[in-house]
């Protein structure tokens, strides 16, 4: 058995990480701007932004949620955010009443209005209660938005804007989930006007 090479290993991840960022910072430039914009517009007219997904992309959207509510870089006015994946009675209700696939799409049709963003964070692109939870919100004439990679799975044609991390990594891509979605913070609270650059 060959022996662990630590020094290697350190060395190649931060590479790997490095090579994803500079591959997402060239294809998402366009992407990044329309959410930025698309959110940016609902919160100026009342609305808000709905995140939800998986695993790690429940955390990530808890994380970027909650920075929206609270602060990300200043103190400041708050800005609607929910996370679809922390009322655990509507979770286990929705789970257990109606299934695991109607997780988000039956919170979006209680908690969302025309005019709010919908984004949804999957890395695979597969995950199908995000999938219908971005349907719902097509339906009902939100801006379905998503966080992905890898192919795009089924979120091409369903979610626009499509912030498609170019990476078949799953780590790389969360990576680079959250890394957007504090970009998304830092920006909205500067494009609203909120706090200074």
């Amino acid at each position: 058995m060959t022996k662990f090479d630590l020094n290697a290993f350190y060395a190649a991840e931060f590479a790997e990480h490095a090579a994803t960022a500079a591959a997402t910072e060239q294809a998402l430039s366009a992407a990044f701007r329309s959410l930025l914009e698309r959110s940016a517009q609902a919160i100026r007219e009342g609305g808000k932004l709905l995140f939800f997904g998986n695993g790690g992309s429940a955390s990530d959207a808890q994380h970027l949620a909650t920075e929206l509510v609270v602060r990300f870089s200043k103190n400041r006015k708050a800005i609607a955010a929910i996370a679809l994946t922390t009322d655990s009675s509507a979770l286990t209700a929705i789970g257990n009443d109606l299934g695991f696939d109607a997780l988000f799409a039956r919170q979006v049709e209680a908690l969302g209005k025309p005019g709010d963003v919908a984004i949804g964070i999957s890395t695979s692109g597969q995950s199908k209660n995000v999938l219908l939870g971005l349907a719902q919100a097509r339906e009902m004439g939100l801006v379905a938005a998503a966080f992905g990679g890898k192919d795009g799975g089924k979120l091409k044609g369903l979610a626009d804007p499509l912030l498609l991390v170019p990476s078949d990594r799953t780590s790389r891509i969360q990576e680079m989930h959250i890394m957007l979605g504090h970009m998304l913070c830092a920006a909205l609270e500067q494009e609203l006007g909120l706090v200074e650059e």
